[in-house]
């Protein structure tokens, strides 16, 4: 890794107030520099955080955003979970994958795009969802999704559905980290179906039940005003 990289580490590092906080980002950082997270990678964030690769290399197997090896330029997500399998989920996926001939977690042949099978993307108002470089693709039907790859393969801009032009999968990353290059936070509002729960609400002059006064968490739950025992648990 480069010493850049280092000194970017230990910046990322400075923003926490413990410094072994700052591996998640540091672990994009390490996609940002070589689209996945290589053995180096590892052995340095474990140096500069003083942990042992082995704790750094837990973290980087548990978390699905961090690859072991190189992704595609553009990596691209299809939900397969219950309600986007349903609405069509699972036949964008068929497709995708034969026209790209790559299955679950691999790259293409020549290195543009790598697939990836999501369980849930948290995004079921608008399903089948698929997202590219994590950015999110919403509604989408089979020839959208053959439309999206293809203007992604020639190059073209595809803004995705929630705001940001879809960039290379290693900006992204380095977003992620906590670089800012000013573009990720363009456009994208919440819309009418986001809203429905909320508009439905106020239509019926719903609201969220109030907070009780005392946590029936805190160290005091279970005993009488006077501090005693819990009620019931006398003699008699």
């Amino acid at each position: 890794m480069t010493e850049e990289f280092r000194t970017q580490c230990r910046e990322l590092m400075a923003r926490f107030p413990q410094a072994r906080s700052a591996l998640l980002p540091m672990l994009h950082l390490a996609q940002a520099e070589d689209g996945y997270v290589t053995p180096e990678a590892i052995r340095v964030c474990a140096e500069l955080l003083e942990l042992s690769t082995a704790e750094v290399a837990a973290v980087a197997s548990f978390y699905t955003m961090y690859k072991r090896h190189r992704s595609g330029t553009y990596h691209l997500g299809v939900c397969t979970n219950t309600l986007c399998a349903v609405l069509g989920g699972d036949e964008i996926w068929r497709t995708l994958s034969e026209r790209l001939d790559t299955g679950h977690d691999e790259v293409s042949a020549d290195g543009t795009f790598s697939l990836e099978r999501i369980e849930c993307q948290a995004a079921c108002t608008h399903a089948p969802v698929m997202t590219a470089n994590w950015e999110y693709l919403d509604d989408m039907d089979v020839d959208k999704a053959l439309d999206v790859v293809a203007r992604l393969g020639r190059g073209e801009a595809v803004r995705s559905t929630r705001g940001p032009v879809i960039r290379p999968f290693t900006d992204t990353e380095r977003t992620l980290a906590g670089y800012d290059d000013g573009l990720a936070g363009e456009g994208g509002t919440a819309d009418a179906k986001m809203l429905a729960g909320v508009a439905y609400a106020r239509q019926h002059g719903m609201s969220a039940p109030q907070a009780p006064e005392r946590s029936p968490f805190d160290e005091t739950s279970g005993t009488d005003d006077a501090g005693g025992a819990p009620a019931g648990d006398g003699e008699g």
